[in-house]
């Protein structure tokens, strides 16, 4: 009978110490995955909050702009067939231009310039906003500012929240910018409320008036809108930089982005998914116009599609420019790409 006693103790010693040792192992996992997953997270982060500086935050000594790095990638070797007259059309816009300043919503500062009519006999009331691209300034937009201006418009180039003399900390990869576009647009239509106006953009200014057309509040004074290689939505396009210029598989490129998206919601004020133009889009009744290069290693070629196919205007058109570069459409084939732009914007201002 004592051995008995002794022999089930024994067993349920044996037993206790196993699932104590087991318990042990457990916690010993648990708390490994625990510090695997903490120090991936905090790599996510540093990541993230890198990419984020390096994109956005300009003033930022390592930043894509302030290293001059954005110009050394931007560098084509696709010749310019419309040389003479973006030479021209600078000098134009240097002697003629006059300034504007407004506060946007947030307080930051911006700037403009304004260019009057290059044409006699004038039609009354029409206005272009001319908007330049990530890292450019008003001045890029010079012959595009001069071809609408001899159309008879009043042209207004903003300079970009953080670019040229505009303030601010953070871009906006068009979420802000298309805000601060409404302001600009807004500022016109005080002062002449029969404005009709025009918006016009390449590159992150062509996302930007897309994300304007389809803006709630887009005052009907707008007319019409002309979109050259501008993206489709912001989280594409960082997708198709991290694989395409830093060799980052999707996989692991995705995390990142939403924690970039994150960490911008809380530094800059938006989300990626605010600045999504396929969606915008879905919302747009005005004619639009949609032109992108075929060769555009920098913004997709594909974006062309995507975002004519989510417009609901039901005034739309597309051209695809062979063999243009990113922003290079109108000096590869100026003819057909100008052809294109001035009947369309005489028909949706009935111009003669």
């Amino acid at each position: 009978m004592n051995l008995t006693i002794y022999h089930g103790t024994r067993i349920r010693e044996q037993r206790k110490d196993h699932l104590m040792a087991h318990g042990r192992g457990e916690t010993t996992v648990v708390r490994n995955l625990l510090y695997a997953s903490t120090v991936c997270a905090g790599a996510l982060y540093i990541a993230a909050d890198y990419f984020f500086r390096f994109a956005l935050e300009p003033n930022w000594p390592h930043s894509l702009i302030h290293s001059g790095l954005q110009e050394h990638i931007s560098i084509t070797s696709q010749p310019s067939l419309d040389e003479q007259e973006e030479n021209e059309a600078l000098g134009w816009f240097e002697e003629a231009r006059r300034e504007a300043v407004i506060t946007a919503a947030d307080g930051v500062r911006l700037h403009s310039w304004i260019l009057d009519p290059d044409c006699s006999n004038s039609p009354e009331h029409l206005y272009v906003f001319c908007c330049h691209g990530y890292s450019g300034a008003p001045a890029e937009m010079s012959k595009y500012a001069h071809r609408f201006s001899k159309l008879g418009f009043t042209v207004i180039t903003p300079a970009s929240r953080c670019h040229e003399l505009s303030g601010g900390k953070y871009i906006g990869m068009g979420a802000l910018e298309q805000q601060d576009l409404l302001q600009w647009i807004e500022a016109v239509t005080k002062k002449d409320p029969k404005a009709k106006i025009l918006l016009d953009g390449i590159s992150m200014g062509a996302s930007t008036v897309m994300l304007a057309a389809g803006a709630p509040d887009l005052p009907p004074n707008v007319v019409a809108v002309i979109a050259d290689c501008g993206y489709d939505t912001l989280e594409n396009q960082f997708l198709y930089s991290a694989r395409h210029f830093y060799h980052i598989p999707k996989f692991a490129a995705k995390p990142v982005i939403a924690c970039i998206s994150a960490i911008s919601h809380h530094r800059a004020g938006y989300r990626f998914s605010d600045a999504s133009c396929v969606d915008a889009l879905h919302r747009a009744s005005i004619p639009i116009l949609f032109i992108h290069g075929s060769a555009d290693s920098f913004i997709s070629p594909v974006s062309l599609e995507r975002n004519f196919r989510a417009c609901a205007s039901p005034v739309k058109q597309k051209l695809m420019i062979s063999g243009a570069a990113h922003t290079m459409s109108a000096s590869t084939q100026p003819e057909l790409y100008w052809r294109a732009v001035t009947q369309f914007v005489k028909t949706a201002f009935g111009l003669a």
